[in-house]
Formats: C-alpha cells, sequence, structure tokens
C-alpha cells in the first residue's frame, strides 16, 4: 500500500478540486439573495444599490417611515415586494 504525502500528485489534485468546489459555494451564496417562503429579503447596502441612495437617505426614509422594513436582533432587511411597490407608488410620468 503506498502512502501518500502532501506532495503526491492524487493529494495535489484533490484539494485543487475542493478549492474550485469551495469557490462555486461561495459565488452562489454571494450572488444569491436571502430568501424565505419565496420572498427575497435585501440588505440595507443593497436596497442603496437599487435605488442608487446613500444609506443615510434609506435611514431617514426608515425614520419617517417611507419605506417599510423588517428589523430582527438590529439586523434590517427590507421585502423586494415592498421596494418594487414603492417604486410603482411613486412612479410619475413625464409630461413633456
Amino acid at each position: 500500500m503506498e502512502i501518500k504525502d502532501y506532495k503526491s500528485e492524487d493529494i495535489i489534485i484533490f484539494f485543487e478540486n475542493l478549492d474550485e468546489l469551495l469557490c462555486s459555494v461561495k459565488e452562489v451564496f454571494e450572488n444569491n439573495p436571502r430568501m424565505l417562503n419565496g420572498e427575497r429579503y435585501l440588505t440595507n447596502n443593497d436596497v442603496a444599490d437599487m435605488l442608487h441612495i446613500s444609506l443615510r437617505t434609506l435611514q431617514d426614509w426608515r425614520d419617517t417611515r417611507k419605506i417599510a422594513y423588517i428589523q430582527i436582533r438590529g439586523k434590517i432587511l427590507y421585502r423586494e415586494s415592498d421596494i418594487r411597490k414603492l417604486l410603482v407608488d411613486n412612479y410619475q410620468e413625464d409630461m413633456t
């Protein structure tokens, strides 16, 4: 029976494949928003980027109840459907 060490070709290939798998798993988690019961939940940064506003403006909107949010132990989340409704409700056509 052959003893394999960290320099063995089989071990090197195994760890290369493991690294590729880890990168794939990280990519899936980073590129897919949180979902619960089919609803996507967005973070402060997600919403600020989506609406092209600052985090401070987003905080003002929360404070003045212009935007709906959920807060659980200090973590703030927004339902994507609420953000879309906000956009639809505030849509104004250009009349020029």
